[in-house]
């Protein structure tokens, strides 16, 4: 399909004689064509077509359909439906009422070509440009993030379970790859083990008989892995996508010793949930945890502008692997506001965003004022707020000592390495001025004889005890209440849009997911900043309004 470029062409004029008097108090996606014209063009797409081939639906409007589908949560049939059928879909595509619209495929087609592109972006970053050429939004305001986890397109799976699907997608793809290969390779009794999904209730019972079902998926597919890497088998093999999953995962769930093939305990070594592949369907949706939520998928970060004479609009979205940590996520983000001009003067996130480097990163890089609540002293003394703390001390870098509450000064001070390289400065008191302390009990743990101090470096240190003295003060208080509103752009996401759920497999597509939603709300905002429709307050119970009527 090749790109022919067309000028934007007008809605024709029985359309919007029809549509206006259908709609005679407006509608979202007249208002929007309206202010916001047709918002993407041809050329922001041409580089994804070729010059020559048959002429393929108008990219523009492809974009548009695809944004409008997320805006109302619908399938690639339902939305092809909708451009047939409904006059406002009509009018804002610019297209005659008796137009036939086009196959549903045409949007998956058009999807892939944005992800096989790299072009994920680009209807996002065009909404983007729009608001800002409307003052709509800026740089150097004030912005939240937060992060939620999202299911992947797949089902839930334990090890056993696994490796027997793995198996059988494997052995799936190759009957329609390499059919009379696989015939003359399979044994009878790989029919009865692999014809059918791989469920527990259909598995043994017994800990010894499972752990002899799971070898027995191990050493058939030992023999399906040593026959497609045998020389007589074609290379090609190898490279289906199937074959390098099982390859993996029996890496991951399998080692061979010389009497069998054993299964992987954690003795063994099981790699990290990161790694980890825990569908063959999917081999990039991984564990998650987070609290008492579990899930297998991936994890997605929104960030929004938050000031209060401007739309609330998403302006970054971060799709990451479920285990990966919120704070590891922040530089990404940063840079991708850097390279939007759009980094915000304070940026407002919860604890996960929140450590001494990143802080001093987000100053000293970007110039950005992370607020949010840092972790807590983890020690002991500083979670009861019992004895002496680290906060108690007073650390004087240019004399390289401490002194603790009680005017003791440290005897030492050395510079080392934490047990995970990181670089960190031990300062220790002396055991006989500890001893003879009245305040001993209060700062050494029971089984020390002297107290210890494990100090960042001095930059890292005082970012961290500058930012858990701000946490206590009435101005941080305020400010970090505007963090909260975040919480309601994820309930949004999640309630009227699917967040939680990816439509598709593999992290690509599912971050093209995100950044749709993340288009479909901001269009949603941009309908109701237009016709002057209040931002909706927080909900409270009965039972909370009752009680407490006069708050906020």
């Amino acid at each position: 399909m090749s790109m022919q470029p067309k000028e934007m062409v007008p809605v024709p004029e029985e359309t919007a004689r029809i549509a206006r008097a259908a709609f005679p108090r407006g509608n979202v996606w007249l208002t929007l064509r309206d202010a916001l014209g047709t918002i993407f063009c041809d050329d922001l797409f041409a580089d994804l077509y070729p010059r020559r081939g048959q002429p393929a639906e108008a990219p523009w409007r492809l974009a548009l359909v695809t944004v409008m589908q997320f805006v109302h949560g619908l399938s690639d049939r339902q939305a092809a439906e909708a451009v047939r059928s409904r006059i406002d879909w009509k009018y804002a595509l610019a297209l005659d009422l008796t137009d036939p619209g086009f196959d549903s495929t045409v949007l998956s087609e058009f999807r892939t070509r944005l992800v096989e592109g790299s072009a994920e972006r680009r209807m996002f970053d065009a909404i983007l440009e729009l608001c800002r050429a409307r003052k709509w939004l800026a740089a150097r305001g004030r912005q939240r993030t937060d992060a939620t986890h999202v299911l992947g397109m797949i089902r839930a799976l334990h090890r056993l379970e696994c490796v027997g699907e793995t198996m059988r997608h494997a052995l799936n793809s190759l009957a329609v790859s390499a059919p009379d290969w696989l015939r003359r390779l399979s044994p009878p009794e790989w029919l009865d083990r692999y014809g059918r999904r791989i469920e527990d209730h259909r598995l043994p019972t017994g800990k010894d008989d499972r752990q002899a079902y799971a070898e027995q998926i191990g050493a058939d597919g030992h023999a399906l892995l040593d026959a497609i890497y045998a020389g007589d088998a074609g290379a090609w093999l190898r490279h289906i996508p199937a074959v390098e999953t099982m390859r993996r995962v029996w890496v991951q769930q399998f080692y061979r010793s010389e009497a069998r093939v054993q299964w992987r305990t954690e003795a063994e070594g099981v790699p990290p949930s990161v790694l980890f592949i825990a569908s063959p369907y999917d081999p990039e949706a991984h564990f998650g945890k987070k609290r008492s939520t579990s899930w297998v998928g991936y994890k997605v970060h929104l960030t929004e502008s938050c000031d209060e004479d401007q739309p609330h609009l998403i302006t970054h979205v971060k799709t990451t692997a479920a285990p990966v940590a919120d704070g590891d996520a922040l530089e990404t983000i940063h840079e991708g506001l850097a390279a939007d001009g759009l980094l915000p003067a304070v940026h407002l996130a919860d604890t996960g965003y929140i450590d001494a480097k990143r802080l001093l990163s987000s100053r000293t890089r970007y110039d950005v004022d992370l607020l949010g609540p840092p972790r807590g002293d983890y020690h002991r003394r500083g979670r009861e707020n019992k004895g002496f703390a680290m906060r108690n001390f007073t650390i004087d870098w240019e004399q390289h000592h401490a002194v603790c509450p009680a005017g003791q000064t440290s005897a030492n001070w050395v510079p080392t390495l934490d047990p995970k390289g990181t670089p960190v400065i031990r300062v220790n008191f002396a055991s006989s001025t500890c001893k003879a302390c009245p305040h001993c009990f209060d700062c050494v743990d029971a089984d020390g004889v002297r107290r210890t101090l494990t100090l960042r470096v001095p930059e890292l240190q005082i970012a961290l005890q500058t930012a858990r003295q701000r946490e206590n003060t009435a101005e941080f208080r305020q400010q970090y209440s505007k963090r909260a509103g975040i919480e309601g752009t994820i309930s949004q996401g999640v309630r009227a849009f699917h967040l939680r759920r990816s439509r598709y497999v593999g992290q690509a597509k599912t971050h093209l997911q995100h950044l749709l939603i993340a288009a479909a709300i901001d269009l949603a905002r941009i309908h109701a900043w237009l016709v002057g429709d209040p931002r909706a307050q927080t909900r409270r119970s009965s039972f909370s309004a009752l009680m407490m009527p006069n708050a906020a």
